[in-house]
Protein backbone atom coordinates (compact mmCIF):
# COMPACT_ATOMS: atom_id res chain seq x y z
CA UNK A 1 0.00 0.00 0.00
CA UNK A 2 1.10 3.55 -0.86
CA UNK A 3 3.06 5.28 2.43
CA UNK A 4 0.80 8.46 2.12
CA UNK A 5 -2.56 6.55 1.97
CA UNK A 6 -1.42 4.27 4.99
CA UNK A 7 -0.49 7.85 6.68
CA UNK A 8 -4.25 8.92 5.52
CA UNK A 9 -5.76 5.82 6.82
CA UNK A 10 -3.92 5.78 10.23
CA UNK A 11 -4.77 9.43 10.76
CA UNK A 12 -8.58 8.51 9.92
CA UNK A 13 -8.55 5.91 12.27
CA UNK A 14 -7.00 7.63 15.28
CA UNK A 15 -9.78 10.41 14.84
CA UNK A 16 -12.51 7.40 14.88
CA UNK A 17 -11.16 5.53 17.59
CA UNK A 18 -9.18 7.62 19.63
CA UNK A 19 -9.38 5.25 22.93
CA UNK A 20 -7.37 2.61 20.95
CA UNK A 21 -3.39 3.10 21.32
CA UNK A 22 -2.31 2.31 17.26
CA UNK A 23 1.50 2.30 15.87
CA UNK A 24 2.89 4.98 13.91
CA UNK A 25 1.61 2.69 10.69
CA UNK A 26 -1.17 1.02 11.92
CA UNK A 27 -4.86 1.47 10.97
CA UNK A 28 -8.45 -0.01 11.15
CA UNK A 29 -9.76 -2.24 8.92
CA UNK A 30 -12.92 -3.61 10.46
CA UNK A 31 -14.58 -2.51 13.33
CA UNK A 32 -17.23 -5.24 14.51
CA UNK A 33 -19.71 -4.71 17.92
CA UNK A 34 -22.13 -7.21 19.03
CA UNK A 35 -25.31 -8.20 16.94
CA UNK A 36 -28.10 -5.76 16.81
CA UNK A 37 -30.15 -8.72 18.16
CA UNK A 38 -28.44 -7.94 21.07
CA UNK A 39 -29.62 -4.96 21.68
CA UNK A 40 -33.15 -5.33 20.39
CA UNK A 41 -33.23 -7.89 23.49
CA UNK A 42 -32.06 -5.21 25.82
CA UNK A 43 -34.60 -2.59 24.83
CA UNK A 44 -37.66 -5.59 24.53
CA UNK A 45 -36.53 -6.76 28.22
CA UNK A 46 -36.22 -3.36 29.75
CA UNK A 47 -39.20 -2.28 27.23
CA UNK A 48 -41.69 -5.29 29.05
CA UNK A 49 -40.72 -3.99 32.20
CA UNK A 50 -41.19 -0.52 32.38
CA UNK A 51 -44.84 -2.01 31.11
CA UNK A 52 -45.36 -4.21 33.29
CA UNK A 53 -43.94 -1.75 36.44
CA UNK A 54 -46.84 1.07 35.00
CA UNK A 55 -49.48 -1.58 34.94
CA UNK A 56 -48.82 -2.26 38.08
CA UNK A 57 -48.95 1.85 39.32
CA UNK A 58 -52.13 1.83 37.69
CA UNK A 59 -53.49 -1.12 39.17
CA UNK A 60 -52.74 0.43 42.14
CA UNK A 61 -54.22 4.04 41.80
CA UNK A 62 -57.16 2.16 40.81
CA UNK A 63 -57.41 0.19 43.89
CA UNK A 64 -57.09 2.75 45.92
CA UNK A 65 -60.16 2.03 48.02
CA UNK A 66 -58.80 -0.96 49.39
CA UNK A 67 -55.51 -0.09 50.09
CA UNK A 68 -55.15 2.49 53.41
CA UNK A 69 -53.01 4.94 53.53
CA UNK A 70 -49.90 3.10 54.52
CA UNK A 71 -50.43 0.02 52.23
CA UNK A 72 -50.53 2.80 49.12
CA UNK A 73 -47.13 4.74 50.39
CA UNK A 74 -45.88 1.06 50.98
CA UNK A 75 -47.09 -0.18 47.28
CA UNK A 76 -45.41 3.51 45.77
CA UNK A 77 -42.51 2.57 47.37
CA UNK A 78 -41.77 -0.42 45.94
CA UNK A 79 -43.14 -0.06 42.74
CA UNK A 80 -41.34 3.14 42.63
CA UNK A 81 -37.76 0.55 43.44
CA UNK A 82 -38.45 -1.75 40.87
CA UNK A 83 -39.08 0.79 38.60
CA UNK A 84 -35.89 2.45 38.98
CA UNK A 85 -34.23 -1.13 38.91
CA UNK A 86 -35.34 -1.79 35.51
CA UNK A 87 -33.94 1.81 34.22
CA UNK A 88 -30.87 0.63 35.95
CA UNK A 89 -30.52 -2.39 34.64
CA UNK A 90 -31.12 -1.19 30.90
CA UNK A 91 -28.63 1.24 31.50
CA UNK A 92 -26.23 -1.14 32.34
CA UNK A 93 -26.76 -3.30 29.62
CA UNK A 94 -26.18 -1.01 27.29
CA UNK A 95 -22.75 0.57 28.75
CA UNK A 96 -22.00 -3.26 28.41
CA UNK A 97 -23.21 -3.72 24.93
CA UNK A 98 -21.66 -0.50 23.20
CA UNK A 99 -18.29 -1.33 25.35
CA UNK A 100 -18.29 -4.93 23.95
CA UNK A 101 -16.06 -4.29 20.39
CA UNK A 102 -13.24 -6.17 17.85
CA UNK A 103 -11.04 -4.16 15.68
CA UNK A 104 -8.70 -5.75 13.08
CA UNK A 105 -6.00 -3.21 12.00
CA UNK A 106 -3.53 -4.11 9.61
CA UNK A 107 -1.03 -5.25 12.19
CA UNK A 108 -3.36 -6.80 15.32
CA UNK A 109 -6.75 -7.55 16.61
CA UNK A 110 -7.98 -5.53 19.22
CA UNK A 111 -10.77 -7.22 21.35
CA UNK A 112 -12.55 -5.03 24.09
CA UNK A 113 -14.43 -7.04 26.32
CA UNK A 114 -17.35 -6.06 28.47
CA UNK A 115 -17.85 -8.64 31.18
CA UNK A 116 -19.64 -6.05 34.35
CA UNK A 117 -19.68 -2.28 34.78
CA UNK A 118 -16.79 -3.03 36.88
CA UNK A 119 -14.75 -5.44 34.76
CA UNK A 120 -13.33 -5.51 31.43
CA UNK A 121 -10.47 -6.43 29.28
CA UNK A 122 -8.79 -5.87 26.47
CA UNK A 123 -7.33 -8.26 24.36
CA UNK A 124 -3.74 -7.55 21.73
CA UNK A 125 -3.69 -10.38 19.27
CA UNK A 126 -0.73 -10.08 16.83
CA UNK A 127 -2.16 -11.02 13.08
CA UNK A 128 0.88 -12.58 12.12
CA UNK A 129 0.31 -15.25 15.23
CA UNK A 130 -3.07 -16.11 14.53
CA UNK A 131 -3.49 -19.29 13.04
CA UNK A 132 -7.17 -19.98 11.97
CA UNK A 133 -10.11 -17.54 11.84
CA UNK A 134 -13.59 -19.11 11.69
CA UNK A 135 -17.41 -17.93 12.30
CA UNK A 136 -19.98 -20.64 13.86
CA UNK A 137 -23.44 -20.24 14.08
CA UNK A 138 -25.27 -22.47 16.83
CA UNK A 139 -28.75 -22.56 16.38
CA UNK A 140 -31.93 -21.50 14.97
CA UNK A 141 -32.15 -18.29 16.29
CA UNK A 142 -28.51 -17.44 15.34
CA UNK A 143 -29.34 -18.78 11.47
CA UNK A 144 -32.43 -16.37 11.11
CA UNK A 145 -30.78 -13.39 13.07
CA UNK A 146 -27.46 -13.08 11.47
CA UNK A 147 -25.01 -13.48 14.24
CA UNK A 148 -23.10 -16.26 16.18
CA UNK A 149 -19.11 -16.45 17.13
CA UNK A 150 -15.73 -15.08 15.30
CA UNK A 151 -13.38 -17.55 16.45
CA UNK A 152 -9.50 -16.69 16.65
CA UNK A 153 -6.85 -19.68 17.33
CA UNK A 154 -3.20 -18.57 17.94
CA UNK A 155 0.52 -19.97 16.83
CA UNK A 156 1.79 -21.51 20.15
CA UNK A 157 0.44 -21.77 23.28
CA UNK A 158 -2.83 -22.58 21.54
CA UNK A 159 -4.36 -19.62 22.78
CA UNK A 160 -8.11 -19.33 21.08
CA UNK A 161 -9.94 -15.78 21.38
CA UNK A 162 -13.60 -15.65 20.74
CA UNK A 163 -16.08 -12.59 20.42
CA UNK A 164 -19.57 -13.65 20.90
CA UNK A 165 -22.84 -12.66 19.82
CA UNK A 166 -21.17 -10.52 16.45
CA UNK A 167 -22.62 -10.17 13.37
CA UNK A 168 -19.80 -10.69 10.90
CA UNK A 169 -20.47 -11.48 7.29
CA UNK A 170 -18.71 -13.72 5.04
CA UNK A 171 -16.81 -11.31 3.29
CA UNK A 172 -15.66 -9.70 6.22
CA UNK A 173 -14.17 -13.18 7.37
CA UNK A 174 -12.89 -13.42 4.45
CA UNK A 175 -11.12 -9.54 4.57
CA UNK A 176 -9.40 -10.66 8.02
CA UNK A 177 -8.07 -14.16 6.87
CA UNK A 178 -6.94 -11.88 4.26
CA UNK A 179 -5.19 -9.87 6.20
CA UNK A 180 -3.83 -12.74 8.31
CA UNK A 181 -2.25 -14.03 5.45
CA UNK A 182 -0.45 -10.85 4.26
CA UNK A 183 0.59 -10.07 7.97
CA UNK A 184 2.21 -13.55 7.89
CA UNK A 185 3.69 -13.05 4.37
CA UNK A 186 5.18 -9.45 5.97
CA UNK A 187 6.95 -11.36 8.93
CA UNK A 188 8.27 -13.80 6.64
CA UNK A 189 10.21 -11.29 4.14
CA UNK A 190 11.16 -9.88 7.52
CA UNK A 191 12.81 -12.90 8.65
CA UNK A 192 14.20 -13.51 5.05
CA UNK A 193 15.96 -10.25 5.10
CA UNK A 194 17.57 -10.77 8.74
CA UNK A 195 19.48 -14.20 7.53
CA UNK A 196 20.48 -12.62 4.66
Amino acid sequence: MDANLARIRHERSKKDFPFLTLEDDEYVEFAFKRARVCLWAILLGVSVGLILILSAFLLTLLGQRMLDEMGKNFMFIILSALLATALIIGVISLKMYRGNRLFVTNEHVIQIVTNSIVSSSTNIIDLSSVEDASFRQDGLLQQLFHYGTLRLATVGDETTYTFKYSDISPSDLRGISELISNAKEKDDKIIKKKRK
